[in-house]
């Protein structure tokens, strides 16, 4: 049965970790003169040049709130993979195993996003070679259709089955359901200058749009006739908070659980998006503001 107090400790999963961690500190403390001083001008004659060193900043002060939330994500991302909540959904439940994707691909991901400063992504972002194709990859379309598409094939029975008899290919699951959160969350919480977030009427229709498109994977699983996965119909039966649901009932509430948790987030997003908006307005028009907030009329 489950081993409550097993927790994964991998090479591969811990160190990875600490490597992201230990590069991350790096690049933000003793390079982060060095980074922070990569800025790029635009060029009437020609590419986008690196600025004269006369007119680079010396340095900038430590990104702590951006490192809180790199860190957390970090640490959000083993809660989902290394806890025994991996245990649970690798060999019990789909639900459980629903529920580490949502961790990996929301707040794992968001945080990672938001934990990047600017000039930090700018060795990379900021090189015009790489930049027409970068804004293609980064480009709303396609962050959405790389998102539906590795979440659609990856829970095709063939593939979710092999990865959860392979801890190799399990392990590269996870990894690819973290880089399409990261496409995912691109359009929205674009940490690059040079690659900007879309506006905020974009962002909205962008998150309804890619809920929508997740419709038919959540149909698939929660109302498909028989139990899609193997591994769970044969799994043990096992209750959770004195209930057990049986291999169709957590096939429904997985089901259940990627479009309500996905709806959840994105009308969650949108409206933060959308408050964003009003505000961007509000400060372009403060006396329009002004003259509702005062009842103003025409006198005439």
């Amino acid at each position: 049965m489950i081993d409550w107090t097993h927790w994964h400790n991998e090479p591969i999963l811990i160190g990875g970790l600490i490597f992201l961690g230990w590069l991350y500190a790096i690049l933000t403390g003793p390079l982060r003169g060095k980074l922070s001083a990569v800025s790029y001008q635009p060029s009437a004659s020609g590419p986008e040049l690196p600025a004269p060193s006369s007119q680079l900043p010396a340095s900038i002060p430590y990104p702590r709130s951006h490192a809180i939330k790199f860190y957390a994500a970090l640490v959000v991302f083993y809660l989902a993979v290394g806890s025994p909540l991996d245990q649970l959904g690798e060999r019990y439940l789909l639900s459980a195993h629903m529920l580490q994707h949502q961790l990996i691909i929301y707040p794992a991901a968001v945080l990672f996003l938001l934990g990047l400063p600017d000039w930090l992504v700018r060795p990379l972002t900021g090189r015009p070679g790489l930049r027409p194709a970068l804004r293609v990859l980064t480009h709303p379309v396609v962050c959405g259709t790389i998102y539906i598409s590795v979440l659609s094939i990856w829970h095709l029975p063939s593939f979710y089955d092999l990865a959860l008899q392979n801890r190799l290919v399990h392990i590269a699951e996870h990894f690819m359901f973290f880089g399409a959160g990261l496409f995912y969350w691109w359009p929205v919480l674009s940490p690059a200058t040079e690659l900007p977030r879309v506006s905020f009427a974009s962002q909205i229709v962008y998150l309804t749009a890619v809920v929508i498109g997740m419709t038919p994977l959540f149909a698939y699983i929660a109302f498909a006739p028989d139990v899609l996965y193997p591994t769970y119909e044969f799994a043990p039966l096992i209750k959770l908070f004195g209930v057990s649901m049986g291999a169709a009932g957590d096939q429904l509430l997985a089901g259940a659980m990627m479009k309500l948790i996905g709806m959840s987030v994105g009308a969650i997003a949108s409206t933060v998006s959308f408050y964003r908006w009003y505000q961007a307005n509000e400060a372009k028009h403060p006396a329009l503001g002004k003259n509702k907030a005062a009842g103003t009329t025409n006198p005439h």
